[in-house]
């Protein structure tokens, strides 16, 4: 299998296994999916990382398996394209990228689909599309410009330049740059933490910030309104509210 489930304390690393440069072929897409959606269902899920090992994070799509599709073939694909990254932006748990060497095209637009994006001081993130004569298809032209702007976005695509990581920081496209052999330890430890939070209450947070993205106000409004009186009827926000009057802030224990 070309990507892995593998759980602990609460935390499921997504991890890509496709040496050397885990390009992201139809059957490493299908089965992203597939681990998205079971990591979404598990219990024993609280938090995922995402990560592609030590050297790199995914260097892009398969461009040899790419090639031989033609427009009818990319007619038929371009959605289950999208469909496997979206079943991962979509779960419905803080997601945190831990992102080492390079992040290029599909493996920019997989780091996209995270909540929170940790590189290493050897990260080079980009959507090099655009010298290929395409652009991003796997959402990079959406959650890119989303997440740092439309002109920032723009000239990332335009130009299909990769950046370093001071630079992906400074864009606002990667959250904290550490040493690289502290990459996969810090995310998992980030990841860790949320684990031991109030699960629907991050569930809540998440789908209201992403809904509120992708709508206008009013409707996101309504969203959290609704979470933050749903939420009132859990034993999270019993527990949370008991502790803070018994014991002070910052004491509950969710588990």
């Amino acid at each position: 299998m070309t990507v892995h489930l593998e759980v602990a304390e609460g935390v499921g690393t997504l991890r890509l296994d496709r040496p050397p440069m885990n390009a992201l072929d139809v059957a490493t897409q299908d089965r992203l999916k597939e681990l998205a959606e079971e990591a979404a269902r598990r219990e024993d899920v609280r938090a995922v990382v995402l990560y592609g090992g030590e050297k790199v994070f995914a260097a892009g799509a398969d461009i040899k398996e790419m090639q031989a599709m033609d427009h009818a073939a990319m007619v038929l694909r371009a959605k289950a394209l999208q469909d496997s990254f979206t079943a991962v932006a979509r779960i419905p748990k803080p997601v945190v990228a831990a992102v080492t060497g390079y992040a290029l095209g599909g493996g920019c637009e997989l780091a996209l689909c995270a909540d929170y994006r940790i590189a290493g001081e050897n990260a080079k993130l980009g959507q090099p599309e655009i010298l290929l004569g395409l652009i991003p298809g796997a959402g990079g032209t959406q959650r890119l410009s989303r997440l740092i702007g439309p002109s920032k976005a723009k000239d990332l695509i335009f130009t299909g330049r990769q950046v370093r990581a001071d630079e992906a920081l400074a864009l606002g496209l990667v959250d904290r740059v550490v040493p690289a052999e502290e990459v996969h330890a810090q995310a998992h430890a980030w990841a860790a933490k949320l684990a031991q939070g109030p699960a629907i209450a991050l569930r809540a947070a998440k789908e209201s910030v992403d809904t509120g993205l992708e709508t206008d106000i009013d409707t996101g409004l309504a969203v959290e309104r609704n979470w933050f009186a749903g939420l009132f009827a859990t034993e999270d926000r019993e527990r949370g509210m008991r502790s803070f009057v018994e014991e002070g802030p910052g004491k509950a224990k969710f588990l």
